[in-house]
């Protein structure tokens, strides 16, 4: 889940964006995943995005995104399709799934990639999904990863998406 801002109309969040990050390394990262990632022109309607402007999309193994486009949002929804079997992710559009433990998984997962990219990292990830609204019991998205993921990392694990520990 990617919520918009609560007060989109406002404020926009300060969180790192696709222009932020070499877009080679963010093409590189979702490769490893068998994913495609396509660079959306400014101003342009991003395919296949739930949230809308300026969130990503998703559309069977292509990710959507512009370069307003937050990380955390390109991450949350690229891990929805690499959570996917390969024939749930063949019929994914805009909408990946309505599973709890999926979203936990994706949610977690995308943390642990972030520490894939020159400039992100898992801390400023996690502070920019703060920034944008995320919400999780703990109070925040490091409290949730640190103390309350024990499903989402299992299940991650039975999966094969996450080492053994």
């Amino acid at each position: 889940m990617t919520p918009a801002p609560a007060d989109a109309q406002d404020a926009t969040p300060d969180v790192l964006c696709v222009r932020d990050v070499p877009f080679a390394a963010l093409t590189g990262l979702l490769a490893r995943h068998a994913l495609r990632l396509h660079r959306v022109g400014d101003g342009q309607d991003i395919p296949g995005s739930y949230w809308g402007e300026p969130e990503a999309g998703v559309i069977a193994s292509d990710v959507y995104a512009r370069d307003d486009t937050p990380i955390h949002s390109l991450l949350h929804e690229a891990c929805h399709l690499i959570v996917l079997p390969p024939e749930r992710r063949a019929a994914v559009h805009t909408d990946a799934t309505d599973s709890d433990i999926e979203e936990d998984a994706t949610c977690y997962l995308q943390i642990v990639l972030a520490d894939a990219l020159p400039g992100v990292g898992a801390a400023r990830l996690m502070a920019d999904m703060d920034a944008w609204g995320y919400s999780f019991r703990l109070g925040s998205t490091a409290a949730w990863f640190a103390q309350d993921a024990e499903d989402a990392r299992a299940w991650l694990h039975a999966h094969g998406l996450l080492p053994a520990p």
